[in-house]
């Protein structure tokens, strides 16, 4: 009869086996990231966030990734975009800075399913384009089943270079996220499993060019996207007190998912 091996790690369905956990891999990949941020109002974003986080600024930031060369993936791709804010978890241990990911759109479903599980990276499905090229124009649709809920466009100015990437290197460096995993009960209502998670992530950035990103975003009915209409409602009405930085970037993300942990 199958039973787990107490050195690997198991993804359902876990009887067909699992990998040995090896504390030296790391996840790699290609990006190249089209990043829009904006200020927003406080009040308004913390409806949508945990009461165990406290945001640091009212900012929210828009990231379409396109992702190539993946290791963990045989060389695949996919895309994603991910909504998040920057917070800071106080617990009786830690206290981490990062981003929380409100939501983040892909379409793969084998990125979505470990992000899920291990690291409580809120995933869900969409249909994500890739960026369309014609510099110094770049664009992109997000949709679900035929309805676009969100447009992004770009329109790059200049290269970032000398010491001004140097900063924007360090800048960027980090992309550490603290995901909420949330296991709802069988049967009954609240949660089985209900804890944050420390990822730390980071991009070597190559090159960045500055610009101008617009986000256009359309709400769905209940008919074109019953389980995620609420969550572009939402996002959607988030006021834009001001518009933050837009960027193109380009570079290697690494994913250190061994050293993911539980924050306390």
């Amino acid at each position: 009869m199958f039973r787990p091996e107490k050195d690997h790690t198991y993804l359902m369905p876990a009887h067909f086996g699992g990998n040995l956990f090896d504390t030296s891999y790391k996840a790699s990949q290609r990006a190249t990231m089209l990043s829009v941020s904006f200020e927003t109002d406080r009040a308004e974003l913390e409806r949508y966030i945990p009461e165990e986080l406290e945001l640091r600024i009212p900012e929210v930031q828009v990231a379409l990734n396109q992702l190539t060369e993946i290791n963990w993936l045989g060389g695949g791709h996919y895309n994603l975009v991910m909504v998040s804010v920057p917070i800071r978890f106080n617990g009786k241990r830690d206290h981490v800075d990062a981003a929380y990911p409100l939501v983040v759109w892909e379409n793969r479903t084998a990125p979505i399913l470990t992000g899920r599980e291990q690291t409580g990276v809120p995933k869900i499905f969409a249909d994500i384009e890739d960026l369309h090229v014609y510099r110094p124009h770049y664009a992109s649709s997000i949709s679900y089943e035929g309805n676009t809920f969100l447009s992004m466009t770009f329109e790059e100015k200049s290269p970032v270079t000398g010491n001004d990437l140097e900063r924007m290197k360090d800048q960027i460096r980090s992309l550490d996220l603290i995901g909420w995993r949330y296991i709802p009960k069988v049967g009954a209502p609240g949660a089985d499993l209900s804890q944050f998670i420390y990822f730390p992530q980071w991009m070597e950035l190559e090159k960045v060019h500055t610009g101008t990103g617009i986000l256009h975003w359309t709400e769905l009915s209940v008919m074109q996207n019953p389980r995620q209409h609420h969550i572009i409602k939402a996002l959607s009405a988030l006021p834009v007190k001001k518009k933050g930085q837009s960027i193109l970037a380009e570079g290697q993300v690494i994913l250190d998912t061994t050293q993911a942990r539980v924050l306390t």
